[in-house]
């Protein structure tokens, strides 16, 4: 909390220097005041960690200061200074949420010790909120409200914060590695998210990009150069395509697994690490460790703990939340004004296969931003729908508005802004399809 000072609000001017000075000498950044109207009013620039106050003030008393303040952050700790007689008023105030006071006269150390205690104590509340934001934001990576992809949401949920590690099995184009990344965004660790695909590597540099080299290791090692697994030190270590890796460096990766070290190309000693590690496969890891293509030991040590991502095909539902959200991000990109669609069109999408998953959605959702055609090849309703094009098209449009009410939690003005449509419209569209808006905003 080094880079926010503490306010001190003290009317008595010496008192005031003397407080700023003990608390200076203790390397804590302080600012004082001599009443609790400039204290306000500085708050407008300026974010203290902890508020200091006398609780007899001319003006606002520390009391009325402290009911203000708790309306600006009901986090930031408050200490009272008492005079003989207010301990009374202090009690109230322990009450309606101050975290300590302590009473006139009182020695430097005394200060300097209850300060101390409040900005850990704030530095604990910042650190929870942190964490707060970047579980919500890792897990808000992950569109779609298919049962699937609330099944994983919550999974990343459970297991990011635990440390284990994971294998994600999908096919290509499916996700993994958004996953992969929401997870470590989850997780709350503070080093890099170090990402590997391990089928675009040549196996010649395989075995030093990844557990690097020490300086004449071979030729043309001319320094040390520190591998993937330690830079990903303190942070997640994403290895896409897991199967391509090489069988003998899979022993090595193992023995890093199970003792959490690395020995570099050429080196005889070994180097603590910790990081988490996130595996992705687009094959049965199974199948090919029984086949002899895969090591059947570090399978089963990646095993422990498996997310299962289905093809988009499978989760035709989340495409229309996909498709908006791509266009968003498109029309920012490209600079274009947001591109529109029927439901003809969103019929299509829907009824599409995805043999490139999300990935080929998103080259779709390019495309169609910058007033390309879709290029997709006609597609055929969904084997055995047994539906005509309006009827297909009637319920793609209804799974669109339904799927847009859960995202927005059933208020009307944010699904037309997401669907793009007028307000009017969307409520037409509502009545036609018999869909009651107050069911999603449980």
């Amino acid at each position: 909390m080094a880079d926010f000072p503490v306010f001190l609000v003290e009317d008595d001017a010496a008192v005031r220097k003397g407080c700023e000075q003990a608390l200076s000498i203790a390397d804590i950044p302080v600012r004082g005041f001599a009443d609790g109207e400039s204290m306000l009013a500085a708050l407008a620039s300026a974010s203290p960690a902890l508020v200091v106050s006398d609780v007899r003030l001319p003006g606002r008393d520390g009391l009325t200061l402290l009911r203000e303040l708790r309306q600006y952050d009901r986090e930031l700790p408050v200490l009272l200074i008492t005079g003989h007689g207010d301990v009374a008023m202090a009690v109230e105030a322990m009450r309606e949420g101050a975290h300590d006071f302590i009473e006139k006269p009182f020695p430097s150390e005394r200060l300097v010790a209850a300060v101390r205690s409040a900005l850990e104590k704030r530095a604990l509340i910042v650190e929870n909120r942190q964490l707060k934001e970047r579980l919500g934001h890792g897990i808000n990576q992950i569109v779609g409200q298919s049962p699937a992809i609330q099944h994983i949401r919550r999974l990343v949920a459970t297991l990011a914060p635990t440390g284990v590690d994971i294998l994600i099995n999908g096919e290509t184009g499916s996700g993994k590695e958004v996953i992969a990344r929401a997870i470590h965004e989850a997780s709350g660790r503070r080093g890099p998210f170090v990402a590997i695909n391990c089928g675009a590597l040549p196996e010649t540099v395989f075995e030093s990009e990844l557990f690097g080299h020490e300086a004449g290791a071979f030729t043309g090692a001319g320094k040390r150069r520190i591998g993937r697994i330690e830079h990903a030190n303190g942070g997640t270590l994403f290895l896409d395509e897991i199967e391509s890796m090489p069988l003998n460096l899979q022993v090595k990766l193992l023995r890093v697994l199970q003792e959490r070290s690395v020995e570099r190309l050429g080196s005889n000693t070994t180097t603590p690490v910790d990081c988490r590690l996130v595996a992705a496969s687009k094959t049965d890891l199974k199948a090919a460790s029984a086949a002899g293509q895969f090591r059947a030991d570090l399978y089963y040590r990646l095993n422990v703990v498996s997310i299962d991502l289905p093809p988009l095909r499978e989760r035709r539902d989340d495409i229309p939340l996909l498709i908006a959200q791509f266009l968003q991000e498109a029309a920012l990109r490209y600079q274009r004004p947001p591109a529109t669609w029927t439901p003809a069109d969103l019929a299509r999408w829907t009824a599409h296969d995805w043999p490139g998953n999300v990935r080929e959605l998103k080259n779709v959702a390019d495309r169609w931003a910058l007033g390309l055609p879709d290029a997709l090849t006609s597609s055929a309703a969904p084997a055995g729908s047994g539906l005509s094009l309006a009827e297909q098209v009637d319920a793609a449009e209804k799974r669109s508005i339904e799927n847009a009410l859960k995202s927005c939690a059933g208020n009307v003005a944010q699904t037309a802004e997401l669907l793009q449509t007028p307000k009017k419209t969307l409520y037409d569209k509502l009545t036609k399809h018999g869909i009651v808006a107050e069911r999603f905003r449980a």
